[in-house]
């Protein structure tokens, strides 16, 4: 083929751990819930910044640290991270890779959260707790964008490689993982249930 494929940007998708999700979720579920009832600092930010939602973000946001649920959550997240950093082929240079940050997001009906990326970290991540049919999913956009300038449009049913963004669904149970420099954001919430999801931050030190 005269035409390479160059620069790829991956993004990696898998369940957590293969039984037991439910239940899991559904104790996640309850703690995600408390942690908003709790959290009065959280509330006031998110009214400001995140409107219609919840988010522990800028007040708890290293609930590993904090919570025997949440410590469970890092071990099994670290495997999976591992894994992807392997596949990226990174150089991390006898370092170690850390979780850094790790907040609760909760969207209800109309909450949004608009195109963003995590500095300060190498990968980045989301893992599923609520995902109501219908529920908006991880959008991502192309890292190269804001520099196509005159290019045309990609024709409506280009291959997935040539579009200028994807969207993973969000399935309770799965974890999301991309590099973080990659920008990205969640559409409104359209369906009457809240979509609940942790997200978190990784470095090498």
């Amino acid at each position: 083929m005269p035409i390479r494929t160059w620069f790829p940007t991956q993004i990696y998708c898998e369940p957590l751990q293969k039984t037991g999700l439910s239940r899991l979720n559904a104790e996640f579920a309850a703690e995600c819930r408390q942690l908003r009832d709790f959290d009065r600092a959280g509330r006031r930010w998110s009214e400001k910044n995140y409107p219609g939602g919840y988010t522990s973000y800028a007040s708890m946001n290293e609930l590993h640290r904090f919570s025997s649920a949440f410590a469970a959550l890092e071990k099994k997240l670290t495997r999976h991270v591992r894994t992807f950093a392997r596949a990226l082929e990174l150089d991390l240079r006898g370092r170690t890779i850390r979780l850094t940050d790790l907040w609760v997001n909760i969207m209800p009906p109309t909450a949004a959260h608009s195109l963003h990326l995590h500095p300060l970290s190498f990968i980045s991540g989301t893992y599923y707790v609520v995902t109501p049919p219908g529920c908006s999913g991880l959008k991502f956009e192309d890292p190269r964008l804001d520099r196509f300038m005159a290019a045309p449009p990609r024709l409506p049913d280009a291959r997935r490689e040539n579009q200028i963004h994807v969207t993973y669904p969000a399935e309770a149970g799965n974890v999301i993982l991309f590099e973080s420099w990659l920008r990205h954001e969640v559409a409104a919430n359209r369906v009457d249930e809240e979509r609940i999801s942790i997200s978190f931050n990784f470095n090498w030190s």
